[in-house]
């Protein structure tokens, strides 16, 4: 699995009719440690990812495993949103900073 961004949708009126139905994103490979970028990916959607979340994402054949490309001509396929990650203890993102789960309006 990769870490990357989603910076952008890609479409794609004609296609093989393996993929028909399929969204499309583009995605960058992100540093997990410096939030530097890498290079970029397009792949198929198969979490309901939206520009500017980061996912986890798998290639090669790796990417046809998951429920929506099994045995469909995929070469990338996005395959969870993060929520959050750490780096030896620290917090390096979260996706819901304030959102500690406690109700503040009891």
């Amino acid at each position: 699995m990769r870490l990357a961004k989603v910076i952008g949708t890609v479409v794609s009126t004609r296609k093989d009719p393996n993929i028909e139905g399929f969204k499309f994103l583009m995605v960058q490979d992100v540093n997990p440690e410096t939030m530097s970028e890498g290079g970029y990916v397009v792949a198929v959607d198969a979490v309901g990812a939206g520009v500017g979340e980061y996912i986890l994402y798998a290639s090669g054949s790796s990417a046809r495993m998951t429920v929506v490309t099994k045995d469909r001509p995929c070469d990338a396929v996005v395959m969870a949103i993060v929520d959050n990650w750490d780096i030896d203890g620290d917090r390096q993102y979260d996706k819901h900073p304030y959102d500690s789960g406690y109700d503040d309006e009891r």
